[in-house]
């Protein structure tokens, strides 16, 4: 049973997940200073949550992801009280309210909604493949989505609220939308633009200004970006090694063992070592991508549309505003960046990724 059991596995997916973990721990250990004295603290909490996550995603990739289907809506209804429950009783931190304290541990019920999100939208989804025709048909899904993206925009949480969006797009496609009518919303929304940019919030407004030009605020908004930049160009081929990176050794970079983690990865390890994190993506991606193909139901095609959508938004975003390309979200870096929430919701990803791939396997076997 036991190798009948390894057989179904996808090694190309564990063996990308666990390297960028392994990788992890070791950036954030030198963005937190763990050969210092006051250093390793996150290093221990991040690796002891990643080996508890093992049995939670061992249980994810076993029990028949199918039975989900049934709680779509129950969960729904758990991740909206869950959101409400910031907004009445969680903490606020960086001028935004998205966690709940637990003891010494802050969650932030934004980043499980997300999976949540993706489990109650396929449930949704499973019988409407086809039948995305009109504007009619796709009021209602949107409508879904929508509350939960408001409730987390409301935090204020942009990022995030953007990443529902990706889910949203992705699926939807993935169920057979109409492309012209996804071709008109996506017009309509670019006309609509100048009207929304009224409905951000002063921060939000300059992320976007500096975004098009970090000087506008070089100590400000801006300051983020233009040390980031100076901090993955300073790297050039080879990096200046571990613990040797000024920018994040000298606390230049802020926030450099979450949001830009990318950038110490580049300071550190140089264009070679971005590069090998850049490929342990690929390969994740691209096995979502294969595991959303060769499903054996709707159900479970959807749910790995879902997550690798969620993870290539996460992804091409963080990389990008890292790199000056993109603007300043506060979206981590998928299994890299420092963060309990962050990095459940994303090994329970890949475990039910792993999921739909082995219940292939166990009707080929």
């Amino acid at each position: 049973m036991n190798k009948r059991w390894l057989r179904r596995m996808d090694f190309t997916l564990i063996f990308a997940t666990a390297a960028i973990i392994l990788m992890s721990l070791v950036i954030i250990g030198s963005a937190t200073h763990i050969n210092t004295a006051a250093g390793g603290s996150f290093v221990q909490r991040q690796g002891l949550f990643a080996v508890m996550n093992i049995a939670l995603a061992v249980f994810f990739m076993n029990f028949d992801y199918k039975m989900l289907q049934r709680y779509g809506m129950t969960l729904y209804w758990i991740n909206l009280a869950l959101l409400v429950a910031v907004m009445l009783f969680g903490h606020s931190a960086l001028g935004a309210q998205r966690w709940i304290q637990i003891g010494p541990i802050s969650l932030q019920p934004s980043e499980f909604s997300k999976i949540i999100m993706i489990i109650s939208l396929a449930a949704l989804l499973e019988d409407k493949v086809g039948k995305l025709n009109t504007l009619h048909d796709l009021l209602p899904i949107a409508a879904f989505v929508g509350v939960p993206f408001l409730l987390v925009l409301k935090q204020p949480d942009l990022g995030t609220s953007l990443v529902f969006i990706a889910i949203f797009l992705g699926m939807i496609f993935a169920a057979g939308v109409n492309l012209k009518l996804l071709g008109a919303i996506f017009g309509a929304g670019l006309l609509a633009s100048p009207i929304l940019w009224h409905f951000l919030k002063d921060y939000q407004k300059m992320r976007i200004l500096v975004f098009l030009d970090p000087n506008v605020d070089p100590l400000g908004s801006g300051y983020h970006i233009i040390q980031s930049e100076i901090a993955i160009g300073s790297g050039q081929l080879f990096g200046k090694g571990l613990f040797e990176g000024t920018q994040s050794q000298l606390d230049f970079l802020p926030e450099n063992h979450t949001d830009f983690i990318f950038a110490v990865v580049g300071e550190e390890l140089g264009f070679i070592g971005a590069a090998f994190l850049l490929l342990l993506y690929l390969l994740l991606l691209w096995r979502g991508i294969r595991i959303a193909q060769e499903a054996s139901d709707t159900f479970g095609m959807l749910l790995a549309v879902g997550i690798t959508s969620m993870l290539v938004f996460h992804v091409l975003v963080n990389i990008g505003m890292t790199m000056g390309i993109m603007p300043v979200t506060g979206i981590p870096l998928p299994l890299m960046s420092y963060g309990i929430s962050s990095l459940t919701t994303n090994i329970m990803s890949i475990a039910m990724l792993l999921n739909v791939y082995m219940k292939k396997q166990r009707l080929v076997f």
